[in-house]
């Protein structure tokens, strides 16, 4: 059994691995200053024997008293971080400090206590490919003053710096490149493609689509993504790992599914498309199958309905 320090535990993405870790075997201490996660979130965790938490902003140092400093952890693993534009947008500084900062923090945690550091990047780091599939290997195309760089070189720095501890430092890391992740525990308000269409098909509204609709996402479902997260733990590998679902949808395919799960025809309202949104976004996962023998296995209808019955429900 491992000791796991995760940040973003109350998060999306974090609260899934939290139970997905301690379901291993593991403890884990989550931590969380919900600026974007949701105590709902933990509902599950509460009363864990495997699961503590602290409520504390990861971009700032650990007090003195805190009992983390008391514990022996085995991954300091870093979750924490705005992720739907409109929440980045909101609070544009403190998501710059969480990925600088707070990785920096977490780095230098990881190297005292002689842990492994797990860091969750994006596939904003590859910005509006130029390159399609997406590869591990390739750079990206990003504005680095644009209005989405907040995150996108957020993430990119956040990758440096775990780099230079791993080469300065001889620290040992892992580090996903996640693309776009949908499912139960999302924020129904977030402001991304899955959770506005919906939303919006539940209250009988109008799909509000960017653009001609035309552009192209990649939708992983949760749990694919978290045996993904699961596996690279047990392989030693410290280069970054893509994991996304490689299907392609336009979004306006994305809209079409959502009527046909719904059962509902809506009418459609088009908007200019966002300052640097990138045009196209699909993974290359050979790296993945490859070194993890993984690939996503829950298709777009199946986890649609299980988003859906989850946004229904509360």
């Amino acid at each position: 059994m491992a000791n796991i320090l995760l940040t973003g535990a109350a998060g999306f993405i974090g609260s899934h691995l939290a139970t997905e870790l301690t379901a291993h075997g593991h403890f884990v201490l989550g931590i969380d200053n919900f600026c974007t996660g949701r105590s709902i979130n933990l509902d599950g965790l509460k009363t864990n024997k495997d699961f503590d938490f602290l409520e504390h902003d990861i971009s700032k140092p650990f007090p003195i008293a805190c009992p983390v400093s008391r514990m022996k952890f085995d991954w300091v693993m870093h979750f924490a971080s705005p992720a739907s534009p409109p929440k980045y947008f909101a609070i544009p500084i403190e998501t710059m400090l969480v990925n600088g900062e707070g990785t920096r923090h977490l780095l230098d945690f990881a190297h005292a206590s002689r842990a492994k550091f797990f860091y969750s990047s994006t596939s904003e780091v590859y910005g509006d490919p130029l390159v399609h599939p997406q590869t591990e290997s390739y750079w990206g195309n990003v504005n680095p003053i644009g209005v989405r760089s907040i995150y996108d070189e957020g993430k990119r720095y956040g990758e440096a710096i775990t780099y230079a501890y791993h080469r300065a430092k001889k620290l040992d890391v892992r580090v996903i490149r996640i693309f776009n992740t949908y499912g139960p525990k999302m924020d129904p308000e977030d402001g991304r493609v899955v959770t506005n269409l919906l939303m919006q098909a539940i209250r009988g509204q109008e799909f509000t689509i960017y653009g001609d609709g035309k552009q192209t996402r990649s939708f992983q479902y949760v749990s694919d993504l978290i045996e993904g997260v699961i596996r690279l733990m047990d392989v030693d590998y410290n280069q970054p790992v893509n994991l996304g679902n490689p299907n392609e949808f336009t979004i306006l395919e994305l809209a079409k599914e959502i009527e046909k799960l719904t059962g509902k025809a809506l009418q459609m309202t088009f908007r200019p498309l966002p300052s640097d949104d990138p045009k196209q976004r699909k993974p290359d996962i050979t790296t993945a199958q490859r070194l993890l023998n993984w690939e996503p296995r829950v298709q777009l209808a199946e986890g649609l309905k299980l988003t859906h019955e989850y946004f229904a429900k509360i």
